[in-house]
């Protein structure tokens, strides 16, 4: 992960090194042309110094002659050295143009010395004619070296003018070259400190975008911060919080849906006891009773009357159930086949059913008073009007996760508005005869107990009977029933 300091120190190190490019080169040439500078200014001075020389050593062979003292034989013995490596110092700047000057300006020198020589040893002969007549040999000699260092000067000059102007060319393109790198490095700083601070700010503008949205709200947005610094992680961490957050919303919101479901359940199963006892006249004395005339009926030898009763107490101890315990299909089935049988005493020939039932889907667990309602629906509205009766059909598939249970009439059928209504859970009219647990009071219970709602379809054609279809789920997906306090 690179931070942003790292970032910071990169600008910086970019920054001087350009910074100490532009300062070496520009260091570089002008250093280049200044040397370029010094070595004809050392050309002029050489020369220079030679007629300087020259004339001194005239002056100290004058004073010399004039008072042949140790001192003035020092100097002009000094003067005699710097003048010869003078002379060699002018051997250094022989070119094309300057040969043949040159080499007649190093013969003067020669001549010069070699005059100076003459004059001391006639001086040292006692010849005074001679010595003054070499002395002034050597003072022509000496003006014409200054002369000739003049002409060489300005040869040089003339030689060197193209070369001066080329410096002044130069320093003006350098100045030009100058001021576009100038501008170019200006340009490209901007740029990289618009990218640099981009970097930077752009994933901060994102963060705080995301963390206005989530203020209004909006947690299912992801946070997503292109960067590999700190700001990256911090947003990995905010998003994270994000995710928590709308989690525990979603937890929440679960649970009041569930609280809200278990309330709704509540009701409706204290709806359905007061029904239930609103229906029943002393159960239990009741009960008693219908054992008692079953148990008469028997030792007076009417089995099929006795038959009956038992299963009028079966029903009606499995009624005294609380209706927020779930039972097995077994039990349901169990007594279902007692209202049946109930229902053929009542009907005889009129009622037929044909039952078809997989053995292996019995110990799958329904609501308590779930079959009894839909079968009791069928026979009240397609086997009791009609003269001839009816048929009912009872089936019970395996379909893997899933039990299908079909309840099937071949009644008249019922209307669409009753089918819709059933299905959105609208109370409906009890018949008078009934248990008193109504059809949309099943179909509430049902998608309460499984936690879905196509838990139950309706089929109906009219002047073809209809068709009730359970989708009974094996895994329940919630457990209402087993959160749910007694009645």
């Amino acid at each position: 992960m690179t931070s942003i300091q790292k970032k910071i120190w990169t600008l910086a190190i970019i920054v001087l090194f350009i910074m100490a490019v532009i300062w070496i080169s520009l260091t570089y040439y002008n250093q280049k042309m200044q040397d370029q500078y010094n070595k004809i200014l050392e050309r002029y001075l050489i020369m220079n110094e030679v007629s300087n020389t020259s004339q001194q050593l005239v002056a100290s062979l004058n004073n010399y002659l004039l008072s042949p003292t140790d001192t003035n034989v020092k100097k002009l013995n000094m003067n005699k050295k710097k003048i010869q490596k003078a002379k060699i110092e002018m051997t250094s700047l022989r070119n094309e143009e300057n040969t043949f000057a040159l080499t007649s300006y190093v013969n003067l020198i020669d001549s010069l010395i070699e005059t100076t020589d003459r004059s001391l040893m006639f001086q040292s002969e006692k010849e005074s004619e001679d010595s003054s007549t070499a002395f002034s040999e050597a003072t022509r000699i000496s003006k014409y070296i200054s002369e000739m260092s003049l002409t060489l000067i300005d040869k040089e000059f003339n030689t060197y003018n193209r070369f001066y102007r080329s410096i002044i060319d130069q320093s003006k393109e350098l100045k030009k070259l100058g001021i576009w790198l100038l501008f170019l490095i200006t340009f490209l700083l901007l740029l990289f400190t618009y990218l640099f601070s981009s970097s930077i700010t752009r994933p901060i503008q994102k963060l705080t975008h995301a963390a206005n949205a989530l203020s209004k709200g909006r947690f299912d947005l992801k946070i997503e911060v292109e960067s590999n610094d700190e700001i990256s992680f911090l947003a990995k961490m905010f998003d994270r919080m994000r995710i928590n957050i709308n989690n525990l919303i979603s937890e929440i919101q679960h649970k009041a849906q569930l609280e809200q479901e278990l309330q709704q359940n509540k009701l409706l199963l204290q709806e359905s006891q007061l029904r239930s006892l609103q229906s029943q006249i002393n159960p239990h004395f009741l009960f008693n009773t219908l054992d008692t005339l079953s148990k008469k009926a028997y030792l007076e030898g009417s089995e099929e009357t006795s038959d009956l009763l038992v299963s009028v107490a079966g029903m009606l101890r499995y009624n005294l159930r609380q209706l927020n315990k779930s039972i097995t299909l077994r039990e349901e089935v169990n007594v279902l086949q007692q209202y049946i049988d109930i229902q053929k005493a009542r009907f005889t020939d009129r009622f037929q059913i044909n039952m078809d039932i997989d053995t292996t889907c019995l110990d799958v667990h329904i609501p308590h008073l779930t079959l009894q309602p839909i079968i009791e629906n069928a026979v009240i509205h397609a086997i009791e009007p009609k003269e001839d009766g009816g048929i009912l059909w009872f089936r019970v598939k395996n379909q893997g996760e899933h039990v299908i249970i079909e309840m099937e009439d071949n009644g008249p059928g019922m209307p669409v508005n009753k089918i819709k209504q059933i299905l959105e859970e609208k109370p409906i009219v009890l018949e008078g005869h009934s248990t008193g647990i109504g059809f949309s009071n099943v179909v509430k219970r049902l998608r309460l107990f499984y936690g879905e709602h196509d838990v139950i379809n309706i089929k109906s054609k009219m002047g073809s009977g209809t068709t009730v279809v359970l989708n009974i789920p094996r895994k329940r997906r919630i457990d209402i029933y087993a959160q749910a306090p007694d009645c």
